[in-house]
């Protein structure tokens, strides 16, 4: 098979709750020598994002994401070890705080997000989902005087919302010039970024890996 066609496959096993066949094909594409991150932004994320359209638009339902999220899953298993090896060594990068808001328990982008920062440097203090914004301020007061990015999710709009009120909280704290802020999923933009005075989004966990490092330089 030519590497397009792997990602095919990969990206039609995510839709399909084929864990099975996800594994298969994720250890076949590590074996064929294409890199970790090409079997997730190319292969994975693509089928989860088609999983999470079909999602909003009703035509599946909660028990069928959640078999998708478990092939994800299962293929993460094999690639956490893979990038893990090609870890950047060296230079300090930073605390990497992550989470997902409050409210909101979509957290494969989340897990996606805190494994690339992870392998590009970054030590991981990982709080989960549905996280309060008053916990989250707080775990950053316990960091402050560190080189610290918080890294926060949201996959609703109802969940978003709350990323102003941590701006807003951080700023009342006096915390908010000693560390950087990064928000992601479906509903921000940079426009919303803008907005709410936070440093940067990004569309995948690959690029959100990217951007953390240009911004902490």
């Amino acid at each position: 098979m030519t590497n397009t066609e792997i990602f095919e496959k990969l990206t039609n096993a995510i839709v399909t709750q084929n864990i099975a066949g996800c594994v298969q094909l994720t250890q076949e594409a590590l074996d064929a020598g294409i890199p970790p991150i090409d079997i997730i932004t190319k292969g994975l994320s693509p089928g989860m994002k088609i999983i999470g359209d079909k999602f909003e638009a009703a035509e599946i339902f909660l028990p069928q994401i959640m078999m998708s999220a478990k092939a994800m899953s299962s293929a993460m298993e094999i690639l956490t070890p893979e990038l893990e090896k090609s870890k950047v060594e060296g230079e300090e990068t930073g605390l990497a705080i992550t989470f997902v808001a409050e409210g909101d328990i979509h957290d494969i982008g989340h897990r996606l997000v805190t494994t690339m920062l992870g392998a590009n440097g970054f030590e991981i203090l990982d709080l989960g989902v549905d996280v309060l914004n008053e916990n989250v301020v707080e775990e950053a007061a316990k960091h402050k005087g560190q080189k610290v990015i918080l890294v926060g999710s949201a996959l609703m709009t109802t969940s978003m919302l709350g990323q102003k009120d941590l701006m807003d909280r951080l700023r009342e704290e006096k915390l908010r010039d000693s560390l950087k802020c990064m928000f992601g999923g479906a509903p921000v933009s940079s426009k919303w970024i803008e907005e709410i005075g936070a440093d940067a989004t990004a569309e995948n966990a690959a690029e959100a890996a990217k951007v953390a490092l240009n911004i902490m330089k």
